[in-house]
């Protein structure tokens, strides 16, 4: 009946996308100068879908972990996976294989899908998990170099698979599982759905925008949110996406101009260093999406001494990418925020009964909305983390009178020195204040006195690499009329640049154990 209700989604984002827009451009591959339209990605992904239908399922919700860097082979898995109702796991490339087999045992995949680069380490992580689960089927995109392994994807010039008929996606079906950072403990298993992931493109192109010409460069790994992201988005919104394959501060930015960017994700890092190379943006640029990791006000100012569009975002695996988006104005006029959540999104403050708090005050963030994830692989981190106003995101921050948000710190690195609670943000801010000191990781170490003690790792502002040097008497000095005796660092490092995650987050562990083996107790 015309106008009568259908399910939503009918079928996966490309087969709708191309449908729509089969001429566009979908893709541009900068290593090899391929160029694909979404009428071209749909008989590829065809193709793969073709042989996952091949695999032997014996459930209702079959999972396939990829094991792969960025590059369209993984966009053509991913809406395959789609394709045929299939949840994709992300597995990061720079993990050992016990790492990688612990995740693999944890999501069960019917397949574990490499490249050449990762064939060995998917053989050895799937012989791993034999003895304790049905060994995953290993797939390979390229060549295969072994015995065990399938090809997934054809070669170049192969025939066109028959086509695909598209299961009936809902909302609430499961499209991705993807791992936290683990940087307070053991990574978390995030469930995120079709909905969320949809919900998530909906609300970052309100706060972004879009243009029919846009071209998103994706340069971050596709095994964490922000590599993927982009993909996604950008099929919804019937734009293109620029694939390098890895960032590097002199090719990026020739990319940047070669391509005509209009928007790129990028960590705080990253664009340091693409400042620090000389790289000036063109006129196409209109957004540079900064998340993974807090951006200081030195590299904002920067930024806009440079005229780059610089988008500052508070986000989190678990909210499938953008929770709050702060723009270049608002960087300007209000120093230090995240700005205001997106649409759709709620964050309330809570103090630690769990309680709203006033405008100003700080507290926990507790973030709900469509783009929330339903819950953790394991229902007991879900039920911890779930409360009356939604999901405890474990970071302490506060919103002003207009909704701004500011976020101060982990709540799990807040520092207990001698019955003392120490923020670790207040440290950080007030270290990086003394133009000696470009930036700066805080942690609690271990005092058999206190409890524990403030440790800082401090990154010189004028070191170079494998040159990192600082006086550390004027720094103390300066902090001793700035902080609380019990707030000053008592252990302190220099290092060339924070240790960090692939996402882009400071790894705490690693920040301890350099302290521990090269700190200073002052």
């Amino acid at each position: 009946m015309i106008g009568a209700p259908v399910d939503w989604p009918t079928r996966d984002l490309l087969s709708h996308r191309t449908a729509a827009t089969p001429q566009r451009t979908a893709l541009i591959d900068d290593e090899t100068g391929a160029t694909w339209t979404f009428a071209e990605l749909d008989q590829r992904v065809d193709q793969v879908a073709h042989v996952l239908e091949t695999l032997e399922i014996d459930h209702g919700q079959p999972r396939i972990a990829v094991l792969m860097d960025t590059r369209p082979a993984f966009v053509s898995v991913f809406f395959a996976a789609m394709r045929t109702g299939m949840t994709v796991v992300p597995l990061n490339v720079r993990e050992t294989a016990s790492e990688l087999a612990a995740k693999v045992e944890r999501t069960a995949p019917v397949a574990v899908v490499c490249e050449e680069a990762t064939e060995s380490a998917a053989l050895e992580v799937t012989a791993a998990v034999e003895s304790t689960a049905t060994a995953p089927t290993v797939l390979t995109v390229d060549e295969p170099a072994r015995e065990r392994t399938r090809r997934l994807c054809p070669a170049a010039g192969s025939d066109t698979a028959p086509s695909v008929d598209p299961v009936s996606l809902e909302r609430d079906d499961p499209l991705v599982i993807m791992f936290t950072s683990g940087t307070a403990g053991e990574p978390k298993a995030v469930r995120l759905t079709v909905g969320n992931l949809v919900a998530s493109a909906t609300a970052s192109a309100f706060r972004l925008g879009v243009d029919p010409g846009d071209r998103w460069l994706c340069c971050l790994p596709m095994y964490h949110m922000g590599g993927l992201a982009p993909v996604l988005r950008s099929t919804l919104y019937g734009t293109t996406v620029v694939i390098q394959r890895s960032f590097d501060r002199h090719e990026t930015a020739r990319v940047l101009d070669e391509y005509e960017i209009t928007g790129v994700s990028l960590v705080p890092t990253m664009c340091k260093r693409l400042l620090d190379a000389g790289w000036e943006p063109t006129a196409d640029l209109r957004f540079v999406l900064l998340g993974g990791a807090p951006a200081s006000s030195e590299l904002l100012e920067r930024c806009r001494a440079a005229d780059v569009p610089v988008y500052p975002t508070y986000g989190m695996t678990e909210t499938a990418s953008q929770i709050a988006t702060a723009t270049p104005a608002e960087t300007a006029s209000h120093e230090g925020t995240v700005g205001q959540p997106l649409v759709f999104t709620d964050v309330t403050v809570v103090d630690d009964d769990g309680e709203p708090v006033s405008a100003g005050e700080p507290g926990e963030l507790v973030v709900s909305g469509p783009t929330v994830t339903p819950g953790y692989l394991e229902a007991a981190q879900t039920d911890s983390a779930v409360g009356e106003y939604g999901l405890h995101t474990g970071d302490v921050g506060y919103a002003d009178e207009n909704g701004r948000l500011w976020v101060l710190n982990r709540r799990s690195d807040r520092i207990v020195t001698g019955g003392e609670n120490v923020d670790p943000g207040e440290v950080i801010e007030t270290v990086c204040a003394h133009p000696a000191v470009e930036d700066a990781a805080v942690v609690g170490l271990t005092d058999p006195e206190w409890g524990e003690r403030v440790g800082a790792l401090l990154i010189p502002a004028d070191g170079r690499d494998g040159d990192a040097e600082i006086d550390l008497e004027p720094v103390l000095e300066y902090c001793e009329t700035r902080l609380a005796g019990f707030k000053r660092p008592k252990t302190v490092g220099v290092a060339d640049a924070l240790p960090r995650t692939a996402s882009g987050t400071v790894d705490r562990e690693a920040v301890r154990d350099r302290l521990r083996e090269t700190g200073t107790d002052v």
